[in-house]
């Protein structure tokens, strides 16, 4: 593969690292020629085996033979840049401690009706803007076996860097794709039944029996801040609380949504 010294900011081809924001990587104008950022070895390794296809790579000189070889190695012909440690900062913001980053095709998102055909559990994470939490839940879901993962346009792209950087490369491990529309209705009529998780009068507790039994569920996680909207909560089939305890209302969203994915796990 061409080894590509970079000595300036606005070298062709490296712009994608440093210049260009997250919309612009996004180019939701011509989807098809979207691209994302991946890093470090581990999170880039989980992207190559779940089949996304890389476009470049960016790293520091001395990792070319030592932390990114093995990548390098498994992305054949592409341009893999390198340069001056304090050059590769400049662009990126940061310095490169984790060896390696990789510039990634966008893959094309499915349907909804094809994302949920053979699922029975699915979480919709509604207005969720901050990166942390959306890179969480992912790898909750990852780990708790939640078969898929819609958001509606409000929430955060999952493959923003630190969204990626967060779920450790969970976001490539469990199906996703956008929704809009109005959930309850969509997701009702593909068989779901919807349980909106939020502080109600007429909700019931995590545990109880009757979510265990329903086959096809899709939990609703809202913002933490102002949580789930009213017209959200009123058109679920269910509103569910998880119990607390010492005058403690809530729980971060990211942790909720790894409570909740534990107790309803498919049976």
């Amino acid at each position: 593969m061409p080894i590509i010294e970079v000595t300036s900011l606005d070298q062709q081809g490296v712009e994608v690292y440093g210049t260009l924001t997250e919309a612009q990587l996004r180019n939701r104008l011509e989807p098809d020629k979207g691209i994302f950022i991946a890093e470090s070895p581990k999170v880039i390794n989980v992207a190559l085996n779940a089949g996304y296809e890389p476009l470049s790579l960016l790293c520091e000189r001395r990792h070319i033979t030592g932390d990114a070889a093995g990548i390098i190695e498994r992305c054949g012909d592409i341009p893999v840049y390198t340069g001056e440690r304090e050059l590769l900062a400049s662009l990126t913001g940061y310095t490169l401690t984790r060896g390696v980053l990789c510039a990634m095709r966008r893959p094309v998102m499915p349907s909804v009706e094809d994302l949920c055909r053979e699922a029975r559990r699915v979480v919709v994470i509604d207005a969720v803007t901050d990166t942390t939490n959306i890179g969480a839940i992912f790898r909750s879901a990852a780990a708790l076996g939640i078969d898929a993962v819609l958001l509606t346009p409000t929430a955060c792209d999952p493959l923003n860097r630190r969204a990626v950087r967060v779920s450790m490369g969970s976001v490539f491990l469990v199906p996703w794709t956008w929704i809009d529309g109005e959930v309850t209705p969509t997701l009702n009529a593909l068989g779901f039944k919807t349980a909106a998780m939020a502080l109600s009068d007429d909700s019931i507790t995590l545990d109880d029996p009757t979510l265990k039994q329903i086959p096809r569920l899709a939990l609703i996680m809202g913002t933490e801040g102002d949580g789930l909207a009213h017209q959200v909560i009123s058109a679920a089939n269910y509103v569910v609380r998880i119990p607390m305890k010492h005058g403690v209302d809530s729980l971060n969203v990211a942790a909720a949504a790894a409570v909740a994915f534990w107790e309803l796990r498919k049976t």
